[in-house]
């Protein structure tokens, strides 16, 4: 493998982090012998576009500094290509970081692993979800948190986390279930009522919300948590306890394992690593050890 590895950075990611953890990054990657090249991006698809052109050069390896959405950017760019990724976690939410088992806000920690693992076993493989043209690397969110992530992203004021528990506390207020239609692997299509329906190639998503709690990154399969009607009481009620996944055991919550899921409802966009994917019908498909990943 070529001594040549690229840290594809956000420098504005968990508010500056991005840029202050790619120095210590590179350091520790540069004692350890390799050389380092860093590329920005003036936006989403510059950066893509560069990181895809690094790949392209044959860089020995993807190092993305930064949260869930560059983590989600530099999927795009290595998969299906043999080039290894690595991730040092530096974001606000960092889900798909914790799912793999990788350090958190230890940009030190993060580079020795990644250092280490490009001198051994070259990574491990794991999965990620294909859906709407994308690859998505933990949950792909609809219905109620994908409402809560468009009324958020409308929002104009105030900047940060607040602004998406305020869109949350309005999108309560305005709380209806949706009626989809689901189609679980080559099974039947059914109707399903529901608050909302995610599919979890990663277990977590919006900073440690353990939605499906059970998803392993190296199974080959969703876990697909569908939250059955429920009243705003409920919800609230219930809510906290995503954080530890223990909202699993609440009768109106069901969990399917499935390689591929298609759903359709009227008037709802799909969200994956926190990013649209687009309005559905979308069809999710796992693609198992499409990722070599560095340490963990």
């Amino acid at each position: 493998m070529t001594s040549d590895i690229t840290l594809f950075v956000n420098p504005t990611a968990g508010r500056g982090r991005g840029a202050r953890a790619a120095q210590p990054a590179a350091r520790v990657l540069r004692d350890a012998g390799f050389r380092v090249r860093t590329v920005l991006g003036s936006d989403a698809a510059d950066a893509l576009r560069r990181a895809r052109a690094a790949v392209a050069g044959g860089t020995g390896a993807l190092v993305a500094v930064g949260g869930d959405g560059l983590v989600s950017l530099a999927l795009q760019a290595v998969v299906g290509t043999g080039t290894p990724l690595g991730v040092v976690a530096v974001g606000t939410g960092n889900d798909f970081a914790q799912a793999a088992g990788l350090p958190v806000r230890d940009p030190d920690g993060a580079a020795r692993l990644i250092a280490a693992a490009l001198k051994s076993d070259g990574g491990r493989p794991v999965d990620v979800g294909s859906a709407g043209g994308s690859y998505f690397g933990t949950v792909l969110a609809s219905g109620f948190d994908s409402r809560v992530n468009d009324r958020g992203n409308r929002m104009r004021w105030p900047s940060g986390r607040f602004r998406y528990d305020l869109a949350m506390l309005a999108e309560l207020a305005a709380l209806r279930t949706v009626r989809y239609r689901m189609r679980l692997d080559d099974g039947p299509e059914t109707e399903v009522e529901a608050t909302l329906i995610a599919v979890g190639n990663g277990s977590s998503y919006g900073g440690g919300m353990r939605i499906c709690a059970g998803a392993r990154l190296d199974d080959g399969l969703f876990d697909v948590t569908v939250v059955g009607p429920c009243s705003r009481r409920t919800l609230l009620r219930v809510f906290p306890r995503v954080y530890r996944g223990t909202h699993l055991r609440h009768p109106a919550v069901t969990v399917h394992r499935v390689a591929k899921i298609s759903l359709a409802a009227p008037g709802l966009t799909g969200y994956a690593d926190g990013e649209p994917l687009g309005p559905l019908p979308l069809t999710a498909e796992t693609v198992p050890g499409a990722v070599r990943l560095l340490g963990g």
